[in-house]
């Protein structure tokens, strides 16, 4: 298979990355979105879980002519065994012949900073050299027993090893079988998510290293930023995550109004019901109309009301009715960006 356009792409994001989110940010410029970290134990031993994957990448082809978009599933975790197995049941969802066009990825996640990677040793806390040889298991595993192509996303080298031991370790999983490298070119911290700006250094440093491409996260808050971290990197691709909540529309070098946004992100949900969970949907609501709307004087009664919503069509009611009246006429034309500090990558 082919890899995918990697120009623009949506960062997987703890249940941000929802089926509706990918499809909304594809209108907008994102050639490539991943879903949120999957759990493969919980893939194979929660069937609930599974399912309700399995809804989200699956989502409505008769329903939403437009769903035929890439897609990269990421999965975390330390046994290659369980890996292969979980990768196994996302790989069989392309064998049906209402999702047979449906080109799917699989991404292993090397950067979540979060607590519970750490305590199960997953994610940015295998980055340690006493680690490599078991990721090169992972990923070689990854890469020839699957089908789909395999990446990696990772973070830098603790920053006690060498400087030189992020291009190393690239180095390794490309041998490995990695078909190209997404780096999030800072260092893991449980407490500090973005510690300092990424060092696009060293991305550009492991463009010049390796032979397959090179994906780069971090720094960006405007389409300039993208445009910067391009020309900084000479990278293949630009990944966005937090931005991206904010504003879906980065990649277009617009910015939307935040409720026409909003409405037009409801009405995906509403074409493909039951993908996004209620707290999902709320969340990039509120995103959406903080990111220009935050320092207005009505943006606390906006958060309040949002909270006792109940659905889609209430949402949809409150942007249409109080909001739009809050906002008034003037609003409309004269709301001011004002860009609020997000906290939900994964990586």
């Amino acid at each position: 298979m082919a890899i995918p356009d990697l120009t623009y792409i949506a960062a997987p994001m703890i249940k941000q990355s929802d089926a509706p989110f990918r499809l909304l940010t594809h209108r907008h410029g994102v050639t490539l979105a991943y879903t949120q970290m999957l759990d493969p134990h919980r893939l194979l031993g929660d069937r609930d879980y599974l399912e309700f994957h399995q809804r989200d990448l699956t989502f409505g082809r008769d329903a939403c002519s437009e769903t035929d978009r890439p897609v990269v599933v990421q999965l975390c975790g330390n046994d290659p065994e369980i890996i292969v197995e979980a990768g196994k049941k996302i790989q069989g969802l392309c064998s049906g012949i209402a999702i047979k066009s449906v080109a799917k990825f699989l991404d292993l996640n090397l950067g979540c900073p979060q607590e519970h990677a750490r305590e199960g040793h997953y994610g940015g806390y295998l980055l340690a050299k006493k680690d490599w040889p078991l990721v090169q298991t992972i990923v070689s595993a990854m890469s020839h027993l699957l089908q789909p192509p395999t990446s990696v996303k990772l973070r830098l080298c603790p920053s006690s090893s060498p400087p030189s031991s992020t291009v190393e370790f690239a180095a390794i999983l490309e041998q490995a079988g990695a078909s190209w490298i997404a780096l999030h070119a800072r260092h893991v911290s449980a407490r500090r998510r973005r510690q300092g700006a990424a060092d696009l250094d060293v991305v550009r440093t492991l463009k010049a290293a390796l032979r397959v491409p090179v994906v780069s996260n971090g720094n960006v808050r405007t389409w300039e930023d993208v445009q910067r971290n391009k020309d900084e990197t000479q990278a293949d691709g630009i990944m966005v995550g937090e931005t991206l909540l904010a504003n879906p529309c980065i990649f277009a070098n617009v910015i939307p109004d935040p409720v026409q946004v909003s409405l037009e992100y409801l009405e995906i949900c509403k074409e493909l019901p039951d993908i996004a969970t209620h707290k999902t949907i709320e969340t990039h609501v509120r995103h959406f109309i903080q990111f220009q709307c935050s320092r207005r004087p009505w943006y606390n009664k906006f958060r309040t009301a949002l909270s006792v919503c109940e659905g889609v069509h209430d949402i949809e009611h409150l942007l249409r009715t109080k909001v739009t009246r809050w906002r008034g006429k003037a609003a409309r034309k004269d709301d001011d960006a004002c860009i609020d500090d997000l906290e939900y990558t994964t990586d």
